[in-house]
């Protein structure tokens, strides 16, 4: 079983390759993209727990692709992997929201042991956040662990695939949720037929929540839904 899945975006071929092998034989499952658009666009499609992104590339230089990667998830983690040694390329690596940036030739053991603690760390963060949450919507009580949406006494037992829609909602509420965010975190890939999956598990939350009409799940056209009560 694959330690963490990761997007490699680097413009040379030859060091892409052989760095993917390298952390394939450390039981990383890796995609590598050989420029920032094919990056973005491998991102957007799949679910990575981590991205090494190269800062100068044809196309979509790296600090452009991560600003990008970030507007479309703030929690995954990022590594530059650059021979841009400068502190002034550091610098601004870091105000991007990197979490490591290490400077060419590497160090291959010192790289896998920064992923592993990237991938730990940002893995139990998100286990800590998904347990513990309990969400008000309108007159509804839910709480995410359990798959309960409760209301006037009456609990209603949620899937995994609703209960981690509904709580994605509400860590948006009243802001827009992402419709390509939400197809990744809970399909895993943004395609036609997971995006029809998604159109149909919003109408049915509609339906759970139908009986506290305050509360509303609007789409936003070209973008994504907005959960309001």
């Amino acid at each position: 079983m694959a330690l963490g899945k990761i997007l490699l975006v680097e413009d040379d071929e030859s060091f892409g390759y052989i760095l993917k092998e390298y952390l394939e034989i450390n039981d990383f499952s890796v995609t590598l993209a050989i420029n920032g658009e094919d990056g973005l666009e491998n991102f957007k499609q799949n679910t990575y727990d981590l991205c090494l992104l190269d800062v100068m590339m044809p196309l979509k230089d790296g600090f452009t692709l991560a600003k990008e990667i970030r507007d479309a998830d703030p929690d995954i983690p990022f590594m530059f992997l650059t021979a841009k040694a400068l502190k002034v390329d550091k610098l601004k690596g870091f105000r991007l929201g990197c979490d490591d940036y290490i400077v060419k030739p590497i160090d291959e053991e010192l790289l896998v042991a920064r992923i592993k603690a990237l991938i730990r760390r940002s893995s139990a963060e998100s286990e800590s956040t998904i347990k513990n949450y309990h969400y008000q919507i309108g007159k509804y009580q839910f709480d995410f662990s359990n798959q309960a949406l409760s209301l006037n006494g009456k609990t209603n037992r949620l899937t995994e695939k609703e209960a981690r829609l509904l709580q994605l909602l509400c860590e948006n509420k009243h802001a827009i949720l992402d419709r390509n965010k939400a197809l990744k975190s809970v399909w895993g890939k943004s395609d036609f037929f997971n995006r029809k999956s998604m159109d149909v598990f919003i109408h049915k939350l509609r339906q759970h929540l139908k009986d506290d009409p305050s509360v509303q799940i609007l789409n936003v056209h070209g973008k994504g839904f907005v959960l309001q009560d």
